[in-house]
């Protein structure tokens, strides 16, 4: 057997790969963001990292009913919704690093086939892809950064695309220095219900798919609806060649936010610290912020109710991090927050009333295309007639634009000319610089912009700041040529780009609380830190309810 040999490139950080078999959907990413809290709470410096399978360059140009709703960075990466988790749990910003599909790794390989940078090899998975995969997994290490990178490998075990990422995984343990490296595997014990147990059997079948392809875990988490019993536990160990206190116990939690001090209850972060011999943590994880969090989520004084209007409401996981934020702002105001979603394409002039019955706020919520414009249009409209707290996203913005136009201004022809090309009141229009693109991925306004927010306004009081930075996923924007026609009836652009002057924020003067932004507020919202505009939103509605 040839020696061992370190990567001469490789880090002092440690590497962590979580895997998932049995079935997808498990809680990879929970799980990840769950121990990486952990071990930051410790005083390690950690992050995490998602590898996905698919051709995708990225999530951008992808249906949220095909993958959820399309995370975006600071730096302008279209992301998966894991990097959302990531930072809502460690509260530390990801990049375009964090985030890398197949897609990514052969466009990288082709692209450098062209160029001749092969020298006349056959290009091929092994060597040419599992290498490149390699060398991302270890750029975060390699920064000097963190001790400790998390990689979380997308799909299932088994799956015919994530095979480069697991051998790539194989490979690089292989690599790494001894104790430098581990795997952790994600597996369902499902509860048959004629027989009255949990099973085992399928956890072993992926173990061995795993083994197959040469990773052995190092530790099993599995899923599970009832607590596992010590004799199962002893099963699972001697069946899948793990220790038994590497058998960790995943139950269901009422709450993901719950799922770290479950984690810590298992000793999951001790196993991970024992394993890669980490040097210099704390005894035991300072916690005190992530109770008090969960202490104020779990024993609300208030209760509201916001109506959350979208196209994409069948699938909870396309608006995430806005149902997340409500989450952070609720607790913040120990208030227990339901989000009743309504699906767009319902609503008319003739069924808002009804529909928004009963209340306290509405959330218009981002989208692209016409489908369910009108109803937005609608709905906008009855709370700017109703008084009732209104908070408007990215499109959410340009439909109230729209709406004030229609209905304060006269414009009765008023749209964007994303939905009606021909408006003769374009208040909505494409940028200039978006007017040439033909190609629809990574092509729109993305990442952070800053934002100017006028003293005194709304949104200026809900930040405590005037100098603000927002993420950005859009192609269309308030069209200035309208400004001084809007301020003048009492729509106030009350956030501007300080480059472009472009409007970010719009509110109205003489409104309870009516504030939309052109940015993506719900990106930025942590447990450590709830969105202002989010936590002012609510306490409005709070306010609302109290009448």
């Amino acid at each position: 057997m040839p020696d061992r040999t370190p990567t001469p490139t490789a880090a002092t950080a440690k590497y962590i790969f979580v895997t998932g078999g049995v079935t997808s959907s498990l809680g990879k990413g929970i799980i990840s963001a769950s121990l990486a809290k952990l071990l930051q709470a410790r005083g390690f410096r950690v992050t995490i990292q998602k590898f996905d399978p698919y051709i995708n360059i990225d999530p951008g140009t992808l249906n949220p009913y095909e993958h959820g709703e399309c995370y975006v960075t600071d730096d302008g990466a279209e992301t998966d919704l894991d990097l959302g988790h990531y930072e809502r749990f460690l509260n530390v910003p990801t990049s375009q690093a964090n985030n890398v599909t197949t897609g990514r790794i052969y466009d990288h390989v082709i692209t450098k086939e062209r160029e001749g940078a092969y020298l006349g090899k056959t290009v091929q998975v092994v060597p040419h892809i599992t290498d490149e995969i390699k060398r991302r997994m270890l750029l975060l290490g390699q920064t000097g950064q963190f001790d400790v990178v998390i990689t979380e490998i997308g799909g299932s075990i088994g799956d015919i695309e994530s095979l480069p990422f697991v051998e790539s995984v194989r490979q690089l343990r292989w690599d790494l220095p001894e104790n430098s490296s581990l795997v952790i595997h994600l597996t369902l014990l499902p509860y048959l219900k004629a027989a009255g147990e949990l099973k085992t059997k399928p956890t072993q079948h992926s173990v061995r798919d795993l083994r197959s392809a040469g990773l052995q875990p190092d530790i099993l988490v599995c899923r599970s609806e009832y607590p596992i019993p010590a004799e199962m536990r002893r099963k699972i160990a001697l069946f899948c060649n793990v220790n038994i206190n590497s058998v960790i116990e995943s139950l269901d939690a009422d709450s993901i936010y719950s799922v770290p001090l479950l984690m810590l209850k298992e000793h999951l972060d001790e196993r991970v610290i024992k394993k890669l011999k980490l040097q210099g943590g704390a005894a035991q994880p300072d916690l005190d912020v992530w109770k008090d969090f969960l202490g104020r989520l779990k024993n609300p004084t208030e209760e509201v109710t916001i109506a959350l209007v979208g196209k994409y409401v069948e699938l909870p996981d396309a608006y995430k991090s806005i149902i997340e934020s409500f989450v952070h702002a609720g607790a913040q105001n120990e208030c227990k927050v339901t989000v009743r979603s309504i699906q767009s394409d319902h609503l008319s002039a003739e069924n808002v009333a009804q529909q928004l019955h009963g209340v306290d706020g509405v959330l218009v919520a981002p989208g692209f295309g016409e489908r369910g414009f009108e109803g937005k249009i609608a709905a906008v409209k009855y709370v700017r007639e109703n008084n009732i707290p209104f908070f408007g996203i990215c499109l959410g913005m340009q439909v109230a634009v729209v709406e004030f136009g229609r209905h304060v201004l006269g414009l009765a022809e008023a749209s964007s000319t994303e939905m009606n090309p021909q408006t003769p009141h374009p208040v909505i229009a494409m940028m200039e610089e978006q007017k040439t693109v033909t190609l629809k991925g990574g092509t729109m306004r993305l990442g952070a912009y800053d934002c100017e927010l006028r003293r005194g306004s709304k949104a200026a009081k809900a930040y405590g700041r005037n100098h603000i930075s927002e993420r950005h996923r859009h192609r269309y924007e308030f069209n200035n040529e309208y400004l001084k026609q809007y301020e003048a009836a009492g729509m106030i652009p009350s956030g501007l780009n300080p480059d472009t002057g472009l409007v970010e924020v719009v509110e109205l003067a003489n409104h309870p609380w009516f504030v939309a932004g052109q940015f993506h507020p719900e990106l930025k919202s942590t447990v450590q830190n709830p969105h202002p505009l989010f936590v002012r939103f609510v306490r409005a509605a709070i306010q609302y309810r109290k009448g």
